[in-house]
């Protein structure tokens, strides 16, 4: 959610801004937003991430981090939760669990998460796309709104879906790799639905800690369907971005993930996010 600020400033500030601006090849906006953020010890342009995508490959599930706290660094994103118990979306502030029996509940702030990643979202573009037919060819389109490989993106995209097909996980015990616990994952599709879709671009170099390429997932506008975004149709789309500079990773303390061999995880997980059921 972002807010419409006006005021008065002086000539030699709005000067300044307009350097700062020409100087780093930035929209004004941005530099404003950034300056202030600053001023009030906000991260901005930072991303939250509990846990790393290896130790998710490698099955372990074990809560890390508390919805609460999650909730102190960001108001969008995505993730899973203790024993992977579903779906995690993190939408204006509210924490949603997607569950493989298709319920969607909103979450209390004591509930645990192993592996989740947040941004407190500040639209730095807004596009509308029409005719989207499938998955591919939405993250082709928003291929052309990044402008490098090198950085990490995050996604607000809302519209009315004509079609949605989503997965959800369903629990199992940690020490279970995620290529077999994705095997019995629910798959649901949904005709018709007005809904929010958040996520994250992560560039390759970052396959040891993050997923690389697209991760979304989607919840409807009602709050009754929910989960990891497989494919969809759409005829119009507002897309939302959210330029990444800073991540923050917060390492588990537990002894499983301090013991566990993370080398070779991320080798997994590209064909792990696309399996389908």
């Amino acid at each position: 959610m972002t807010h419409r600020l006006e005021t008065t400033i002086s000539d030699a500030l709005w000067a300044a801004i307009q350097a700062r601006a020409q100087m780093l090849g930035q929209p004004t906006r941005q530099v404003v937003q950034e300056a202030l953020a600053e001023a009030l010890d906000l991260d901005h342009h930072s991303m939250f991430q509990v846990s790393t995508s290896g130790a998710l490959v490698e099955g372990l599930y074990q809560g890390a981090l508390t919805v609460g706290d999650l909730r102190r660094h960001g108001d969008t994103g995505l993730g899973t939760f203790e024993e992977l118990d579903g779906e995690m979306i993190l939408v204006d502030g509210h924490c949603y669990q997607a569950r493989g029996d298709g319920t969607v509940t909103e979450v209390t702030d004591d509930v645990l998460t192993p592996f989740a990643t947040v941004v407190a979202f500040a639209v730095d573009e807004s596009h509308i796309m029409t005719d989207v037919i499938s998955f591919d060819d939405l993250t082709s389109r928003l291929d052309g709104l990044r402008d490098s490989d090198n950085e990490f993106f995050a996604w607000r995209i809302t519209g009315f879906l004509d079609a949605l097909r989503m997965r959800t996980a369903c629990r199992h015990a940690s020490g279970t790799p995620l290529a077999e616990a994705v095997v019995d994952q629910a798959v649901f599709e949904r005709l018709d639905l007005p809904a929010t879709i958040v996520g994250f671009w992560s560039p390759g170099f970052s396959q040891a800690i993050a997923i690389p390429g697209y991760h979304l997932h989607a919840i409807s506008d009602d709050r009754a369907h929910a989960g990891h975004v497989f494919d969809l149709r759409a005829q119009r789309l507002t897309v939302d971005v959210h330029r990444v500079s800073d991540l923050h990773v917060a390492l588990p303390e537990t002894e499983a993930f301090l013991q566990a061999n993370l080398v070779a995880a991320h080798a997994d997980m590209d064909a792990i996010e696309r399996s389908k059921g």
